[in-house]
């Protein structure tokens, strides 16, 4: 079959999550947010899915447009070479990961198979955490949340936090409660995300009396993404590992984290794409690290994962997919089920989305994508100031 690449589509859809979803940056108070899509065409009718952001996308398509989708690898790193000199980190890394989830999305859907099968996965299912985004929440909300991820068999939890120690430790209490509730597990996991709003002193003495009290397996992002001593310091100082990566893009942002002991669970964001994963995974692999891949929808990462050796669990965030994108997947027993459609499984209705009127605003400064003034500069890592001049506390503990 001769196949190639003949074209491109973007749209924009949302996730409405029905209730506030957010982090110790911001909160989308009206809990929708954006999910932007990059479809792929070739000559023979197939055509590819991509969850990722496609800004400069035209520059970049240049690179594999008249290709054969199939030879993935290589079209992943001509993209690379067409950002070579404006660089290719942030949204731009996105784009490319976007085209490149698409392509293996042809390449398996060519060959008639799953992609967790083309990539030479043995088991289709996939360890899930629970990830509510939570930060938002009052209590009686936060309850809710968990208890339906434990209706599916979610054993472990990731809540946002680090603005008010007394009330993190008082949610993640909640929620191990919830998930330890008769009929589930006995001694749930619990982890703690941070998104960069400490420095590295300030994290060790959160975390530490955190600790005191209950276990965590890991704290994600306490400190700035790139700041290899600051991570490496926080992960001398506390007894949970040190998660991060889901910002870095490109591997020549890991190796300097590498190589300074300050990462234990090495990450990676969905919109990153596959060939960024399976890379990354080969890095953590070298040094017996595991991976574990972050993302509201991370359908691609997830048929990656089946294939690597060292992937630990994957990012549960919302059990719905979002508006008018169809999967073929199912969260049973704490586990993703990937199904057997060729390519990604992702279906998208585009009349659907185009007759929608839901949109996000994903700029707001309120929101979680912008780094609030004071954030890592506190004090006190608590709720007060935390823009700079009084934030609205969160709801009071009860």
């Amino acid at each position: 079959m001769t196949l190639r690449i003949t074209g491109y589509r973007t749209l924009t859809t949302v996730q409405e999550w029905g209730r506030p979803v957010g982090d110790a940056n911001g909160v989308f108070a009206d809990g929708i947010t954006s999910v932007p899509i990059v479809m792929v065409d070739t000559d023979e009718g197939i055509t590819g899915v991509g969850l990722g952001p496609h800004l400069d996308i035209d520059a970049i398509f240049d690179a594999i447009e008249g290709e054969d989708p199939r030879a993935v690898t290589a079209l992943y790193d001509r993209m690379l070479r067409q950002t070579f000199k404006a660089g290719h980190a942030g949204r731009v890394f996105g784009t490319i990961g976007a085209l490149d989830s698409a392509l293996w999305d042809i390449k398996a859907q060519a060959a008639g198979q799953p992609l967790w099968r083309l990539l030479g996965g043995r088991d289709r299912t996939v360890a899930a955490y629970a990830s509510g985004l939570d930060i938002g929440l009052t209590d009686e909300q936060l309850v809710a949340v968990y208890r339906e991820y434990a209706e599916h068999g979610l054993q472990a939890a990731k809540l946002k936090g680090g603005l008010d120690v007394e009330r993190d430790k008082h949610r993640l209490g909640l929620v191990r409660q919830v998930l330890a509730e008769p009929g589930h597990v006995r001694r749930p996991g619990l982890m703690l995300d941070a998104n960069e709003c400490w420095n590295r002193k300030q994290a060790v003495r959160y975390i530490g009396e955190i600790e005191q009290a209950l276990d965590l397996i890991w704290v994600e992002e306490p400190v700035r993404r790139w700041d290899a001593d600051g991570l490496a310091t926080v992960s001398r100082g506390v007894r949970a590992a040190v998660a991060t990566g889901e910002n870095l893009t490109g591997l020549e942002q890991y190796r300097p984290l590498v190589a300074a002991g300050a990462v234990d669970i090495v990450q990676t964001a969905a919109v990153w794409g596959v060939t960024h994963f399976l890379r990354v995974a080969a890095l953590a692999h070298a040094y017996d690290l595991p991976v574990s891949p972050i993302g509201t929808t991370p359908m691609a990462l997830l048929h990656a994962a089946t294939s690597v050796p060292n992937h630990l669990t994957s990012e549960l965030q919302d059990l719905r997919p979002p508006f008018g994108v169809s999967v073929d997947l199912e969260v049973e027993d704490g586990v993703f089920v990937l199904g057997e459609s060729p390519g990604l499984g992702v279906t998208v209705d585009e009349h659907a989305i185009a007759a929608s009127t839901q949109r996000s605003n994903t700029a707001a400064a309120d929101t979680p994508n912008v780094r609030p003034e004071h954030a890592g500069r506190r004090l006190l890592a608590a709720a007060d100031g935390a823009r700079g001049t009084v934030m609205p506390r969160l709801p009071a503990v009860r």
